[in-house]
């Protein structure tokens, strides 16, 4: 066997070089994905209940347009990399009582939550994204540049998750959750924290995977 063979590249690296990552990243380029979605029909009826259970809920609609605008702006090419290496997971049964929750390789990147008849989202970034001066030192969180990412100072708070590099940012309200989506500073920082998961390798929750979730996620309809 050759020293000098070379390995298969793994992750997201599969499909796009580190340089096209890195023009995704920063919003210079959208890569072009597939057209079909590979499926599991068996996976789709597994979750269908849920999935109905969730529509019947006063927060369904709000829920389906934040995962809409998740799935367009924070993940690249997300119909190859579908359930592969990265899914989306219905009412999860894992603690939180999330509604939805999103994943790739190990690590949870992103849930929405009931906050009355209302919703609030968890965003997982990394903490050096948002001190003021990029370093992993919890007391410079820059309180300023998250408050300027919502509608209202009160819609936004943080928690420090286990792990080095990692923050939690918790944003209330459907409308401070599509402000904090269009950030460009924040949006970069969710797809910086996106990629490095997704190059980790393959998504250790494809079998939770909601198909119906992601139809809305992919712009596919209602599921």
């Amino acid at each position: 066997m050759s020293a000098n063979r070379r390995t298969s590249p793994t992750g997201l690296r599969r499909f796009l070089d580190l340089e096209q990552q890195r023009d995704w990243l920063q919003g210079k380029v959208i890569p072009p994905d597939a057209d079909e979605r590979p499926e599991s029909l068996e996976l789709r009826f597994r979750y269908l209940a849920r999935y109905e259970k969730l529509l019947r809920r006063p927060q369904a609609p709000e829920v389906f347009e934040c995962l809409r605008r998740y799935g367009r702006n924070c993940l690249p090419i997300p119909r190859r990399t579908e359930r592969y290496y990265w899914s989306v997971s219905c009412l999860p049964s894992t603690p939180g009582k999330a509604l939805v929750r999103v994943n790739a390789s190990w690590m949870e990147l992103f849930s929405i939550h009931a906050d009355g008849d209302g919703i609030r989202a968890l965003f997982l970034v990394r903490l050096s994204d948002c001190t003021t001066d990029r370093s992993l030192d919890q007391d410079r969180v820059d309180e300023a540049f998250l408050e300027r990412c919502v509608v209202s100072p009160e819609d936004i708070g943080y928690v420090f998750p286990r792990g080095e590099d990692i923050f939690g940012i918790r944003v209330r309200g459907f409308a401070s959750i599509g402000k904090f989506l269009t950030h460009a500073r924040a949006l970069q920082a969710i797809r910086a924290f996106n990629l490095t998961h997704m190059n980790r390798g393959r998504n250790a929750y494809q079998a939770s995977h909601c198909y119906s979730l992601a139809d809305h996620m992919l712009g596919d309809g209602e599921g």
